[in-house]
């Protein structure tokens, strides 16, 4: 009887002892800073120099050269094993010239957004937007405008945090919110393709928890001559305190760089905030931010060149992206829209 019940006591002990460690397994937290890093300069420069070449002829919307830019954004994205979003049925979403022609009675040929999709783990049908645009303003005069900054940049840097989600997901600790990467097209011509998708949503808008748009992290501007490691932070506060709160608390913790908010003032004479396609979500009350270096000498310019870039600068302007993006797609909420502040 004794040693039945000792052995009874030894099962039990062990029994808890293998529960306890999987469900220290379980809980063990994903090592964030490890996908952080798989965001590297080098892969930007690489991408980037495709993006930006002449052979895409700057990206003008609906032209052969920001096609061929496209098409070279879909092959990273499968090379990665991403796909396009559930209800699509490819990576594009057709923006028609007929849409965008009649807000400024322009002549642009048909284009395309482009999206991404990692579906998330346990709330699928709530989707964060990570955006970019990656047309830019085609040749002039002969010219090639190839638009490294504005926004190649941008537009690699989505390239590498899709990559960082996509490997933490394949071990493991994929989003618990699904995020949608979103390539807009037109924005050098009237903001026409985000202005499309959230008129033409693939998901519900009232499900879309926030923006993350970047457009121009990969160089300087003048108030900056000393250092780069500064990015603007424009709208983050404007319709959600805990939009501002994860901004500054992801930075704190994983990236330490200088926030700057100069332009994040309602007032500001610049309008940056009302220039780029975060604008779209947030008309739709969607909480959101844009990630911006500020303007230079070679803005619009066709010296806005990749041998101009801070590939330091970008990556980790690029890291921080990721980790608000991080914040957003895992927390337990998603942010309280409670302003009004467009």
């Amino acid at each position: 009887m004794k040693s039945k019940i000792i052995l009874s006591a030894i099962a039990a002990l062990t029994l808890n002892s293998c529960s306890s460690k999987k469900d220290t397994v379980a809980k063990t937290p994903a090592d964030i800073t490890k996908y952080m890093n798989t965001i590297s300069a080098e892969e930007l420069k690489a991408h980037l120099t495709v993006v930006a070449s002449d052979e895409m002829e700057g990206r003008e919307t609906g032209s052969k050269g920001q096609k061929k830019a496209g098409q070279y954004l879909i092959e990273t994205y499968k090379n990665n094993g991403i796909s396009f979003p559930k209800g699509a049925t490819n990576y594009y979403q057709k923006v028609p010239a007929e849409y965008m022609n009649k807000v400024n009675s322009e002549k642009l040929e048909d284009s395309e957004n482009i999206w991404a999709f990692i579906e998330g783990s346990e709330k699928p049908e709530e989707i964060l937007v990570v955006s970019a645009h990656y047309d830019h303003v085609g040749m002039k005069n002969g010219e090639i405008y190839n638009g490294a900054d504005d926004d190649g940049s941008g537009t690699v840097a989505l390239l590498e945090i899709a990559q960082a989600f996509q490997q933490a997901k394949n071990e493991g600790f994929g989003p618990k919110r699904s995020i949608l990467f979103l390539h807009v097209t037109g924005e050098e011509h009237g903001l026409h393709g985000s202005r499309y998708y959230t008129e033409h949503p693939l998901f519900p808008l009232s499900k879309t928890i926030a923006d993350v748009n970047i457009d121009m992290i990969g160089r300087r501007d003048e108030l900056h001559k000393d250092s780069n490691n500064y990015v603007y932070i424009i709208g983050s506060d404007y319709l959600s305190t805990d939009l501002y709160k994860a901004c500054e608390e992801a930075n704190k913790k994983f990236v330490n760089i200088n926030l700057d908010y100069k332009y994040n003032d309602h007032n500001d004479p610049n309008r940056f905030y009302y220039r780029s396609d975060h604008y779209n979500f947030a008309k739709h009350n969607i909480p959101s931010v844009f990630l911006f270096n500020g303007v230079h000498a070679d803005y619009h310019q066709p010296s806005d060149e990749v041998d101009k870039i801070e590939f330091g600068a970008l990556a980790k302007r690029s890291k921080l992206a990721f980790v608000i993006a991080w914040e957003l797609a895992n927390r337990k909420d998603r942010p309280v829209v409670d302003k009004s502040g467009n």
